[in-house]
């Protein structure tokens, strides 16, 4: 066994000030650089571990033995004085609070649910395509900014129904402006100026954040209410928060944990192109894009995951040994190093996702052709993992995926792009994530194209059909089942099951058949 390497550090504070800059991740991947696949920190008395490895990123990714621990930023966000935390927030597994979120959401993020929410996001998405394009070629698009809206608002418009309107103003929405000032404050808990700033009797900067984590608390609380208030039969989110059951224990969410949950939501949402254009020409055309034609977009998938690799959205998160392994103490690389209960190892995604054992001598270089077919399903797991790992990886990663192909293709499919500064350095602004600071683009529309035929093509698409019929006549009434009794049975774990299930009930329902669909336990028992 050796000892895991790391830099010396200064009496009390210890590697404080190795850490300090305007971007902390990067000084991590500095150290990384400097001390090898693993290295410890000792940071104000308390120890940190991070990896950056691929081959230890999935020893430590064994589900058996570790399991995701909050880092620090998220551990400042768990400090809710009413002791609601959603799906990101919850300190384990074993939360009560996450089980039950966990069993009564996880359906609605299947395959088939984020299907049904394609009209929703194609709304959205149109909303920013039609700013860019009435603009013109000489507005500079502040891309974070306005993507960072768009996601914000198909978020809420998706899973509970209510729009936040942002591109109807010209300042971001006051919620968008708290949840950032919160982030901000949480990323920002470890450097030198914040500490200081803690001592300094003037200071308000504490009591700012929780005022802003309040407000937040309070928009969702409403929005929980107004839906009490004025129910809607839909399938979004928040239906299935308020009036879903819990599976295993038969009971409903209290409104602070649904309101939890929705910040929850909110937050975490938020040559190459000559090839990736040709790819949208050849496989939509002209036209509106439709959910089965996004499914065939293969390079601009690759695309994405490409970008994902290389600036994974969330830099870093932690594991640590599970509560339920029984050894107090387990070992990295054969035995070689030695991670004690209570112990968080940090894994450095960028790090571990251009590791040069996997990637090879070119693992910086942006080539989306190793994310396309057989090259990116030979990958190791470990090796692409910007949603997280196991049971607590993102539960909205089919969402996000849907909404960001969705995006990309209409943005390709309307405009020809352009810097607006042709020497812009990358430079990143980091909170809980990290995003491009002070870049901005110019979008031209292409040949032929004018904002008022985009606005056509548009908006005048036939909608397609998401979600299966309804079981009702021409005339809107039920079809009536006056047959044979059916009973369909169903086990799921993501949804996907229960809505083939609920599609095949309706059908059945209409050649005569009187279903009854429910889930194989309560079969059982």
């Amino acid at each position: 066994m050796e000892a895991i390497p790391g830099p010396s550090g200064l009496p009390l504070v210890g590697n404080f000030f190795d850490i300090q800059g305007k971007v902390p991740v990067q000084q991590l991947e500095k150290l990384a650089d400097a001390y090898g696949p693993i290295f410890k920190l000792r940071i104000l008395g308390r120890e940190r571990i991070f990896i950056s490895s691929v081959a230890l990123m999935e020893e430590i990714s064994d589900e058996k033995r570790f399991w995701k621990s909050p880092g620090d930023s998220v551990a400042d966000l768990q400090k809710n004085p009413r002791g609601n935390r959603g799906l990101f927030l919850a300190a384990s597994e074993e939360d009560l609070d996450w089980q039950q979120a966990h069993r009564i959401l996880l359906p609605a993020f299947g395959p088939l649910g984020i299907e049904e929410m394609f009209p929703e996001m194609y709304d959205l998405a149109v909303q920013l395509v039609l700013k860019w394009a009435r603009m013109g070629p000489s507005y500079r698009i502040p891309v974070t900014t306005d993507l960072t809206r768009a996601t914000f608002d198909t978020i809420a418009k998706c899973t509970m129904g209510y729009r936040f309107n942002s591109f109807y103003s010209e300042q971001t929405h006051p919620f968008l402006q708290a949840m950032d000032a919160v982030l901000s404050a949480a990323s920002d808990r470890l450097k030198v100026g914040s500490i200081l700033r803690q001592w300094l009797p003037w200071d308000n900067s504490a009591k700012e954040t929780q005022a802003k984590k309040a407000f937040m608390s309070q928009t969702t609380r409403q929005m929980v209410q107004s839906r009490h208030g004025n129910p809607e039969e839909k399938r979004d989110l928040l239906n299935l928060m308020i009036n879903g059951k819990d599976p295993k224990t038969k009971e409903t969410m209290r409104d602070g944990l649904i309101a939890a949950n929705m910040i929850t939501f909110l937050i975490a949402g938020h040559e190459t192109t000559v090839e990736a254009q040709r790819e949208v020409d050849n496989v939509i055309g002209h036209g509106p894009i439709t959910l089965k034609e996004l499914k065939k977009l293969d390079y601009l998938s690759a695309v994405l995951r490409e970008t994902l690799r290389l600036c994974p959205s969330l830099p870093e998160y932690a594991r640590s040994i599970r509560s339920d392994n029984p050894n107090d103490v387990e070992f990295l690389a054969g035995g070689k190093y030695a991670i004690k209960r209570g112990d968080k190892v940090h894994c450095l995604l960028a790090k571990i996702q251009t590791d040069p054992e996997v990637y090879g001598g070119d693992s910086q270089v942006f080539k989306p052709e190793r994310m396309l077919g057989d090259a990116f399903n030979r990958l190791p797991m470990a090796a692409w993992a910007p949603f997280g790992t196991g049971r607590r990886g993102c539960i909205g990663r089919a969402f996000t995926w849907q909404e960001g192909l969705l995006i990309l293709a209409m943005i390709l499919q309307s405009f020809e792009l352009r810097m607006d500064d042709p020497t812009y350095q990358m430079s990143i602004r980091q909170t809980l994530s990290v995003k491009p600071e002070g870049f901005y683009i110019r979008a031209s529309l292409r040949k032929g194209i004018t904002p008022e035929s985009l606005q056509y093509t548009l908006l005048s698409r036939e909608k397609e059909p998401t979600s299966p019929s309804t079981g009702q006549s021409s005339d809107g009434n039920a079809i009536k089942a006056e047959g044979k009794n059916m009973t369909i049975l169903y086990g799921s774990n993501t949804g996907t099951c229960q809505s083939l299930a609920e599609r095949l009930a309706i059908e059945a329902s209409k050649y005569g058949y009187d279903p009854v669909v429910t889930d194989l336990n309560t079969a059982v028992n």
